[in-house]
């Protein structure tokens, strides 16, 4: 059984997260729905007025009830399939609380949303998104603002030089397109107009997909990448984008720079990241 760990605010945006991955993955899977409270989120005063109560039980009383809420509702939603769900509350860090429950309880993805540049509580892909990708050795599911579930159709899969078609990652990848009978983009993206090694080696790489699956492969030579991954999007009517992680090199070369950083503040659907 696949373990999938849910994070959530309680925010419109978290919970509509919930949703895209209770619809993409259904029944089959054990939901764990973690909440972690922030250091800047009480006050003095709700350890005074604890009374009787342990300060604990008084910090996360409101939390815990609003976790059986978000349980209640999903059931409710989700009727009649029956949801495997357990809640989960912490202190801490939040990569660091996430890291603790990926171990525990041997999650295979992190589902999370994210509200771009404008975010109020600046859950961007410069802070807990981008985070959560780079400290968590995990994969990761990350959901735009708004986006509401639809069956994936079409992914697209952007290469750049250090990018590979061949290995255990790419396998995986290679699974999960065709559990849902999509069809795999593969957009090799050479900004400098250089042919790198690695795109000399996809021929091997693409040689397993002619008659596994329906994919196309494209090479974009001297645009920047946040133009390219952006236009292929919109002109494919794409459902999803996948990225391959390579430790903290993918994030310096496709999420940091300034080309980079306009895909992710401008993300259009649902994310994909698998880690190597």
């Amino acid at each position: 059984m696949r373990n999938i760990l849910l994070l959530t605010d309680f925010s419109k945006n978290a919970l509509n997260a919930i949703h895209y991955a209770i619809n993409l993955y259904g029944s089959k899977c054990k939901y764990y729905i973690l909440h972690v409270k922030r250091s800047t989120s009480y006050t003095t005063d709700d350890i005074l007025t604890a009374g009787n109560e342990s300060i604990y039980d008084s910090i996360f009383k409101n939390d815990k009830n609003e976790l059986e809420s978000v349980v209640t509702d999903l059931k409710n939603k989700f009727q009649p399939t029956t949801l495997n769900i357990e809640t989960i509350m912490d202190f801490d860090v939040l990569t660091d609380a996430v890291n603790q429950v990926v171990k525990s309880k041997n999650i295979d993805l992190v589902v999370m949303g994210t509200n771009g540049a404008t975010g109020a509580k600046e859950v961007i892909f410069g802070s807990n998104t981008i985070n959560v990708i780079r400290k968590v050795n995990c994969d990761t599911l990350v959901i735009p603002e708004n986006f509401e579930y639809r069956k994936i159709k079409e992914i697209v899969l952007p290469l750049d030089a250090l990018d590979s078609v061949i290995g255990q990652p790419f396998s995986r990848i290679l699974e999960f397109v065709k559990s849902y009978e999509s069809k795999l983009h593969l957009l090799r993206i050479n900004q400098n107009g250089s042919i790198p090694n690695s795109q000399l080696s996809d021929k091997e790489g693409i040689n397993t997909l002619s008659k596994e699956m329906s994919y196309s492969y494209n090479i974009i030579n001297n645009i920047p990448m946040h133009y390219a991954v952006s236009g292929f999007i919109q002109t494919q009517n794409i459902d999803l984008m996948i990225l391959i992680e390579q430790k903290e090199l993918m994030f310096e070369r496709f999420f940091m720079g300034s080309t980079t950083t306009k895909i992710g503040n401008n993300l259009t659907v649902p994310l994909m990241v698998f880690h190597s």
